[in-house]
């Protein structure tokens, strides 16, 4: 029997079509928070929509950080410039360093000596400041100084209020209120043993962890103007599950509309695991072996 021409062409297309889908190698994909598989633009008019959205990431995953400066810049045209670009990686005590940066007053190498950056500031970091430089919005550092973190996981929240008022002026405001009840910090708990769960050591440690969750809360609910997106990104561990930093914003701000992303890896891109769900409104996953930064 012969195969009409036409017949033939098309079979081979099709044919075509799905050995090239059977090559494909996605650097991501993007689901729901019940596992259902999304569209970066969907999400993107999402998430423009909303007053703050957090972007969890791995510090060290590439994928997440070139996702996050391609969403900065589309927020950026969808509400017209009007968006706040809070993070985690710099903390209170250099906002100064980093407005002279973004408005051109330091050049980097002032920046980076006196900032504090990150390890990996210059690959994963460096690219959204100097669009902040470039398209002028504001760059928030939220984060608590991290040596007042330490001797709190050293020696309780006591040690703040002996504290200098300006110092002060660099964390949340005090005294810090510390839910052990949130989920987050249960499972924090969890992390050490069921004998060393409640021991004062480890709520230490929670009481640490809570004043950078409060502080960043705090002052990215400060930096956002009247009509302003503000996007913070922070380790995922500070917004899954709309806990952490969110639970100290929704005290402070309870009528913000707040989306959130978090980025997680996993040997299988084509469905989403179920410990994975439900960790945010939208989660990006990349593949367990991508190349990390550090």
């Amino acid at each position: 029997m012969r195969i009409p021409f036409l017949s033939l062409v098309l079979l081979l297309l099709l044919l075509l079509s799905l050995s090239v889908r059977a090559q494909d190698k996605p650097a991501y994909r993007l689901f729901t928070a019940a596992g259902k598989p999304a569209g970066y633009d969907k999400m993107l008019k999402e998430l423009a929509q909303a007053d703050v959205v957090f972007f969890g990431e791995q510090h060290n995953d590439p994928i997440a950080h070139w996702l996050e400066l391609q969403l900065t810049k589309d927020l950026l045209r969808l509400r017209q410039g009007q968006v706040v670009l809070g993070l985690e990686m710099f903390e209170r005590d250099v906002q100064p360093l980093v407005d002279q940066y973004t408005t051109g007053e330091l050049d980097d190498k002032a920046f980076e000596a006196d900032s504090r950056p990150w390890p990996n500031y210059a690959t994963d970091y460096r690219p959204l400041l100097q669009l902040a430089r470039q398209q002028k919005f504001r760059v928030v550092g939220t984060n608590v100084p991290r040596r007042y973190a330490s001797q709190v996981a050293k020696g309780g929240v006591a040690v703040l209020d002996a504290l200098p008022s300006a110092e002060k002026a660099w964390l949340t405001p005090l005294p810090l209120v510390v839910d052990f009840s949130l989920p987050g910090y249960q499972n924090m708990a969890k992390m050490f043993g069921s004998d060393a769960a409640h021991s004062v050591g480890t709520q230490n440690i929670i009481r640490a962890q809570a004043l950078k969750d409060a502080t960043m809360a705090y002052f990215l609910n400060q930096a956002r103007p009247e009509g302003h997106l503000l996007l913070h990104l922070n380790g995922a561990y500070h917004s899954d599950n709309h806990d952490g930093i969110l639970a100290y914003l929704r005290q402070q701000n309870p009528k913000l509309k707040v989306l959130t992303i978090s980025a997680v890896a996993q040997e299988q891109l084509d469905k989403l695991a179920q410990e994975n769900q439900q960790k945010a409104d939208f989660v990006v996953v990349v593949p367990q072996d991508m190349t990390k930064t550090y």
